[in-house]
Parts: C-alpha cells; sequence; structure tokens
C-alpha cells in the first residue's frame, strides 16, 4: 500500500488540520480586561457576602440578648408575683409581723433566683474594703478595725465574675477614742485662782 492509500485516523487528520490552520492571535488587552472583570466579580460577592456576614451577626446578637432579657424575666416573674401578694395583704389590714414574714419570704426567693441565674447578693459587713467590690459613702468609728465595712448602706450584686453593682458601704476607722476625764469644775476652780496669782 502506498502513502496516498493508506487510510488516516481522525487525530492524525486533526493535527494535520491544526499545523494548517493560521495560529489565532489573542488580544493582551482583552485578556486582562476579562480577567480583571471575574476578579472585579469575586471582590464585589465577598464584600456582598461580608456584609450579611455582618447583618446575620448584628441580628442574632439582638435575638440572642432579647432570649436573655427574657429568662432573667421570666426567672423574676415569681418575686413580682409574691410581692403583689404582699401589697394585697396590707391593703387588707393583716398583721404587721405576718407581712415581715411574707416580704423576709420574698427576699429568699429573689436570692434563690438571683444564684440560679449566676448571680450573687454581695455580704461586706465585717470583709477589708475592697474598692473593686465596694463603694465607700462614710467612715465612722465603730469596734471593727480600721479598713473593715462597718455597715452596709445598699446591697452589691455580681453576676458570674462581673460586677452588677458596687455595695455602698461605711468603712470603719477603728475603735473611737476614749474621752479623756476631766476634772470637776469645782476643782479645777480650785487649781486656778486668780487672787493668787
Amino acid at each position: 500500500m502506498s502513502d496516498e492509500n493508506k487510510p488516516t485516523s481522525s487525530a492524525e487528520g486533526a493535527t494535520e488540520a491544526k499545523v494548517d490552520a493560521p495560529a489565532e492571535t489573542v488580544d493582551p488587552v482583552a485578556a486582562i480586561t476579562a480577567e480583571r472583570d471575574r476578579y472585579k466579580d469575586a471582590a464585589l460577592r465577598a464584600l456582598a457576602d461580608l456584609d450579611n456576614y455582618r447583618k446575620r451577626a448584628v441580628r442574632e446578637r439582638d435575638e440572642y440578648s432579647k432570649k436573655a432579657r427574657e429568662d432573667l424575666l421570666r426567672e423574676l416573674l415569681p418575686v413580682f408575683d409574691n410581692l403583689e401578694r404582699a401589697q394585697q395583704f396590707v391593703g387588707q389590714g393583716a398583721d404587721v409581723a405576718a407581712i415581715g414574714k411574707g416580704v423576709e419570704m420574698v427576699l429568699k426567693l429573689f436570692e434563690d433566683t438571683l444564684v440560679r441565674v449566676g448571680g450573687k447578693r454581695l455580704r461586706p459587713v465585717g470583709e477589708a474594703f475592697d474598692p473593686q467590690v465596694h463603694e465607700a459613702i462614710a467612715q465612722q468609728p465603730s469596734e471593727m478595725p480600721a479598713g473593715v465595712v462597718a455597715a452596709e448602706a445598699a446591697a452589691g450584686y455580681m453576676l458570674g465574675d462581673r460586677l452588677l453593682r458596687a455595695a455602698m458601704v461605711v468603712v470603719s476607722t477603728g475603735p473611737a477614742p476614749k474621752p479623756v476625764e476631766s476634772k470637776p469644775a469645782e476643782e479645777e476652780q480650785l487649781e486656778f485662782d486668780p487672787s493668787k496669782g
């Protein structure tokens, strides 16, 4: 068989056709412009995704904050219910001792609720004054050593390890100085006689 009569495969024919066809020239400006447009579209998509992420994060944070406030108020509702009951008893002229006992029970319920949500009431009386959790509103002499909280004017509260409100306290300056004993007025006159002097 001669080369002319020899069948050619399709792959060989395509290669020969490419060699015979003139090479297309690619415009470098058009290629760069197309690449720029691709990057610009990708950057715009990324900015839109970032903006959507920010909006979603703000929305989720607001929803979480709202849910946390709702949960806390739901925990406090029994305290408010009991305070309203106490108010009704006062209006009916109930016994003062019974009302006092009821208020004491409501305060206990409030403290239990506070502990349940992760908080606690500060009990500063007898502790050393700590400016990180105490706010001194006065100083006074007391039987306690100087620098120790002698009295609490307003309760302080913590939530976890964060201070919600500092306790307003009165700080001891130590025991009061004993008054100097003075001599009776008659003795003083006897000692000082201007006519003798």
